[in-house]
């Protein structure tokens, strides 16, 4: 993917975490804000900024910008993203929200959309819908993403894999959703572009086989030991409570309007093509 400007105007990154820092190297002169890491080409202006910190200094961007805002919301309201946008000089003429299709809950195995009204279940998922509604107040255009699990180089779970980490019996799994991170880099782009209509989109491969699928299939494209599985019964007794969570919800997303209205074609439709890319790059 080459290095692209979205807009003719300014972009700001927040966060440059595993999507955040992805995203940067393809937008030619972005601002990037992040408490920790600078942006990986050394042309970007970067603000150090905590924005766990009750006061943080100002923004200057200096013109009109677009906002990509990547960070987790650490309650509800979500004092991290109010901080920022207090901090910003001038406002977003358009915001960006990378959020959760987690926001859905339990879907019971259909086919869900973005008209589906939300009904999030584990903390994680209520923070994100409540940040998705503090923004919804904001006055600049905003375009939401609702992302499911993201994978790529360095996340593909071969750590527990390799610890022997057990997964759930194929037979009691749920429909998986997820989308290879320079896919989610090329909606975020698109998202940022001036002529995308605001609103939520569901973003994703399309590809709903399981996690077990999933780690079945990172194991043998990367020749090592499968996991052991284990049934649901067990699993509800021996997993922890946030990988209980996942397994306790069920849906398939949606990802129409990501095609038609967002305009954007996921170039790994086939999860196992993007792990198969996803170990080359590691290697």
């Amino acid at each position: 993917m080459r290095s692209v400007s979205p807009n003719q105007q300014q972009v700001v990154i927040v966060g440059l975490g595993y999507t955040g820092r992805r995203v940067s190297c393809h937008i030619d002169g972005a601002i990037a804000v992040s408490r920790r890491s600078r942006p990986e080409s050394p042309s970007h202006e970067f603000f150090a900024r905590d924005l766990d910190s009750p006061k943080i200094a100002d923004i200057d961007v200096g013109g009109p910008y677009s906002l990509l805002y990547t960070v987790p919301p650490s309650a509800a309201p979500d004092q991290r993203m109010e901080r920022l946008l207090n901090a910003l000089n001038p406002q977003p003429s358009r915001i960006v929200y990378l959020s959760t299709s987690g926001v859905y809950g339990d879907q019971q195995r259909k086919i869900t959309s973005e008209t589906t009204p939300p009904a999030p279940v584990n903390e994680r998922a209520k923070r994100r819908l409540a940040a998705e509604q503090q923004l919804s107040e904001y006055s600049a255009p905003l375009v939401i993403l609702r992302v499911p699990g993201i994978y790529g180089p360095g996340r593909l779970g071969i750590e527990r894999i390799n610890n022997r980490i057990p997964v759930i019996d194929e037979a009691d799994t749920s429909p998986g959703n997820r989308i290879h991170v320079e896919d989610l880099v090329g909606c975020c782009l698109a998202a940022l572009a001036s002529e995308t209509p605001p609103g939520i989109y569901n973003v994703g491969d399309g590809d709903h086989r399981s996690s077990t699928w999933f780690a079945q299939t990172v194991a043998k494209l990367a020749g090592i030991p499968a996991p052991p599985t284990v049934s649901r019964d067990i699993a509800e007794r021996t997993f922890n409570e946030k990988r209980l969570s996942f397994l306790r919800e069920s849906r398939k997303l949606d990802i129409r309007k990501m095609r038609e209205v967002l305009r954007y074609a996921p170039n790994y439709v086939d999860a196992e093509d993007g792990i198969q890319a996803s170990l080359v790059f590691t290697k």
